[in-house]
This record gives structure tokens, sequence and C-alpha cells, in this order.
């Protein structure tokens, strides 16, 4: 296979994946600039303290999604169809099941669940209301990544990208219809961000009712290997997602001690921003799942290898580009969030996206590999990533940083966790590199 082949295929997959990516972050953006801009700064509060749920929700999914699909596409390459469609079945079992669980959880414990994130009385009305109906919505959220998933891993990465495009902007039209000429307040801005998904569905059911689709529901049980499939090689995925809610959680309740809801709201701001930015190292990352499975599946390693080197190489342009943006434009960032022209939410936000924000390469680096561990399933490697990231490093980090510097020490600990844990993952890719190479040379493949 030529060099350009393989390239143009990447940046097809990749450029595809990242604006559906950039897209689906932007639901929660949109709902930040319009609650900013309609209610002000409790409102960016509240919804800052209800975002940790939608990270479980999204991760949930993506974890279905992408593990099902991951092993999947091995199953495609190796023409093994009775069980890519068995695996396919048993991901929406599990997608039920998870349904049904959060759907409980915002029928009956959405208070608790408010009070436990760290709503105070300003605040908690909102709080509760954007919990109730995101967790309501959750099968949408849920089924619409695991679609985007197979679709995409099924050939179709315009498709998905297109989905997830259409839904954004669904979103951010009803957002301004709901939240302004209707006056429906924080329950506008959720309802809108809920109502997005089912039109992403809608408009790829067709791929996946037809005929000639790689998968499709079948009569089976649910299968263990199938599960531990989903579960594992989803994990990390579910893990980064679930990360960046338990760090929203650590950092709320360290920054309401520090400087109040006027610093949870600048930090909402820098969070929401970060979603952006980690969606388009996740979506560089999930454009080169596929063709590395796939090159896995038929046991060339050379061209995962390849693979895995261009999304390196695109990750470190972008990271460069993203960081020169927020270092030089810091000040009229912020601003667009900033509807009340706070003076204390602008300084400690400019602040914080300049140090925040020097974590972009390490962090483009921990999720490009982290992604391609779990590509060949290798899963130990992608989950002792994902856990040291998003518990085992980060929160005794945020709460040594604060204690010795304050908010300068929160906005450090996120780039030190990552640039820690970016060194130990070289280490890692060595040493799982190895054997590789020793059996490509045995085999002279």
């Amino acid at each position: 296979m030529s060099t350009a082949k393989p390239l143009r295929e990447f940046s097809k997959y990749a450029s595809l994946s990242v604006l559906g990516m950039i897209a689906i972050s932007c639901y929660i953006l949109a709902d930040t600039f319009f609650v900013a801009r309609g209610l002000g700064t409790n409102g960016l509060a509240a919804l800052n303290l209800a975002i940790p749920a939608y990270n479980f929700i999204h991760g949930t999914g993506l974890m279905l999604g992408m593990g099902g699909a991951t092993k999947y596409s091995i199953y495609k390459s190796r023409n093994d169809h009775k069980s890519a469609d068995a695996l396919y079945t048993n991901t929406l079992y599990l997608a039920a099941l998870f349904s049904i669980l959060f759907m409980l959880i915002g029928l009956f414990l959405s208070r608790p669940l408010a009070h436990l994130l760290g709503a105070d009385s300003t605040v908690f009305e909102m709080t509760d209301t954007y919990l109730r109906v995101l967790l309501l919505f959750s099968p949408a959220f849920i089924l619409n990544d695991i679609l985007l998933c197979f679709v995409r891993n099924d050939g179709g990465p315009r498709l998905s990208m297109a989905a997830t495009v259409a839904g954004s902007l669904t979103n951010i039209v009803l957002d301004y219809i709901f939240i302004f000429p209707c006056g429906m307040g924080i329950f506008g801005a959720v309802l809108a961000t809920g109502v997005s998904p089912v039109l992403g569905i809608l408009m790829m059911l067709p791929h996946a009712l037809k005929k000639t689709a790689g998968f499709r529901p079948v009569k089976t049980g649910l299968r263990a290997e199938h599960v531990k499939a989903d579960l594992s090689l989803g994990f990390p995925s579910l893990l980064g997602q679930v990360s960046s809610g338990i760090v929203m959680i650590v950092f709320n309740a360290i920054i309401l001690r520090l400087t109040g809801n006027t610093g949870v709201a600048a930090y909402g701001v820098i969070a929401n921003i970060s979603l952006v930015v980690v969606s388009i190292y996740t979506g560089i990352a999930q454009g080169m799942q596929p063709l590395v499975s796939r090159a896995y599946g038929e046991q060339n390693i050379k061209e995962a290898h390849r693979f895995h080197r261009y999304a390196m190489i695109a990750m470190l342009i972008l990271s460069g580009l993203i960081y020169l943006v927020l270092f030089l434009f810091a000040e009229p960032v912020v601003r667009i969030f900033n509807s009340e022209n706070s003076a204390q939410l602008q300084q400690i936000a400019e602040a914080g996206l300049k140090l925040y924000f020097t974590s972009v390469t390490f962090v483009g680096y921990n999720t490009v590999l982290s992604m391609y561990f779990t590509s060949i399933e290798k899963a130990l490697p992608a989950q002792i990533l994902s856990l040291l990231r998003g518990f085992i490093v980060i929160i005794p980090m945020a709460f040594t940083l604060s204690a010795l510097w304050g908010m300068t020490g929160v906005w450090l600990a996120f780039p030190l966790t990552e640039l820690l844990v970016a060194l130990l993952g070289a280490g890692l890719y060595v040493f799982y590199q190895r054997p590789q190479k020793k059996s490509k040379n045995r085999t002279g493949s």
C-alpha cells in the first residue's frame, strides 16, 4: 500500500471525526453561552455544577460505542459477521440497562444529587432542573453515541459527522428560542440539549436499518464475551469522560471555598472551552481507531503504527495552534461568556485560561495513546492512563497545589497531572510495543 493512500484515509476519518466531536461538545458550550447571556453568573454556576452528570451519561455512551465499535472493526476485518451482529445487539442491551438507571436517578434522586454537587440556595433550583431533565434524556444521548461509533466504523464517517453537526446546530437554535423568545430559562437550555441527539439518531437510522449495513440487531441473549468487549475496551472512554466530571466536582468544591460562585462561574468558562479542546483530540483518536483496529485485525502492525504516527503529528500541530489562540485572545474569549461584565470573573478566568491550557500537548498525547492501546485490544494500559488522569493523580494534585498557591495551584494541577501521565504513557508504549516488534520480525510481516 502506498504512503499517500493511508494518509488520505487517515485525513478523511480524522477530519470528519474532529468536526463531529466538536459538534457534540458544542451541546454544552451553546448552553454555556446562552445561559450566561440569559441568566448571568448564577445561571452559569448552576450549569457548571450540573455538567458532571453529562460527563457520566456521555461517557457511558462512548464506553458502549467505542468498546463495541472497536471489536466490531476487528470482527469485520476477519469477515465474522455473525459475531459482529451479536456484539451490536449486546451493545443495545447494555444501552437500555444504563438508560433505565440514569432515568431512575433523574426521577427520584436529582435533588439529593444537586446538594451533593455543591449547589447552594442561590443556584439550587436551576441545578436541580438541569440535572433532572438531562438524566431523563439519557437514552437519546447513549443511543446517539453508539450509532455514531458503529456508523463511522461501518464506512460512514461523513454520515456520522453530518448527524453530529446537525444535532449541534439544532441545539444552538433551540437554545436561543427556548431561553429568549420563550423565556424558559435553564429548563429551555437543557431541553434544547436533550432534544438535539434525537435528530442525529433519526439521520443515522436509515444506515443502521438498511440491508447492506455491516451490523444489525439479531435474536441473541447477553453474551459474556461481548459484554466484556464493550466494557473493557470502552472503559478508557468512560473514564475519560467520568474523570472530567470528577475533576469538575473537585475543582468546583475547591473554588467555592476559595472564591465562591463567581470563581465557579469562571471555572465554568474554562471547563466548557476545555470540552471543545478535548473533543478535538478525541476526534483525532476516534478517527484513527477504525483504521488501527482494521490493520490490527489484519495483523498488519506496520500499518497500525503508521496511523498512530499520523494521529500524533496532527495532535502536535493542533496543540500549538490551540494554545497560541487561547493565550493571545484570552480576554475576548472570556468576555463572550461574561455577560454581567464582572471584573472578578474576567480576571480569574483570563489567568486560568493561560495556565490551565498549558496542558494541551500532554492531554492530546494521552488521549491518542489511550485510544491506540484500545484499538489494538490492549485495554489494561489504556485503563491505567485513564485512572491516573481522572482519579489517582489529579485529585491529590488539586488539593495540594490549591493549598499551596490558591487559584494558581488549581489551574496548574491539570497540566502537571497530564505531564506526569504522559511520561508514564511513553514508558508503557515502549513496553507494550517490544513484543509486537519481535513477533513481527519472527513472522516476517
